[in-house]
């Protein structure tokens, strides 16, 4: 067995219920962001506009809206959770260190501290995957 399976074996074993419903949270706060950036593009656009690479920036804004927007929705209701995560992980730690270093790392950083704990919390669910109470463990179940 590979170290990979190993770590999904041991998430998948080591799940506790309270832990669906802080993936729930997170998947929500992902949609929410989602909505945000789409709501505002301008302030995306600003974000990544630094960048100076012409396509790229109109590419990566449209890349971190979908990613949120499905990325979160399919995390809250527990489907390719970790799939899902892996797609967020670029954009969080490009938040965490391009964006946030820019505003500086002060505690009164808002923006900043939300990156951190959504980082850590795709970080935990990339490990643990989605739990109990998930599409994917429904499917597992009814599958045979």
């Amino acid at each position: 067995m590979s170290m990979l399976h190993r770590v999904e074996h041991w998430g998948d074993t080591h799940h506790p219920a309270w832990t669906d419903a802080l993936r729930i949270v997170l998947g929500i706060i992902l949609v929410l962001k989602g909505i945000s950036f789409i709501s505002d593009t301008a302030y995306l656009t600003r974000l990544v506009g630094g960048l100076h690479f012409g396509l790229f920036p109109v590419i990566l804004v449209h890349y971190v809206a979908f990613a949120h927007l499905m990325g979160g929705f399919l995390i809250a209701v527990g489907c390719l959770t970790r799939l899902m995560v892996l797609f967020q992980l670029p954009i969080l730690v490009g938040a965490l260190f391009f964006v946030n270093i820019r505003q500086g790392f002060s505690p009164m950083n808002s923006e900043l501290w939300l990156s951190i704990i959504v980082l850590l919390l795709l970080l935990l669910f990339l490990v643990i995957g989605s739990g109990r109470f998930s599409m994917d463990e429904y499917v597992k179940q009814h599958e045979r």
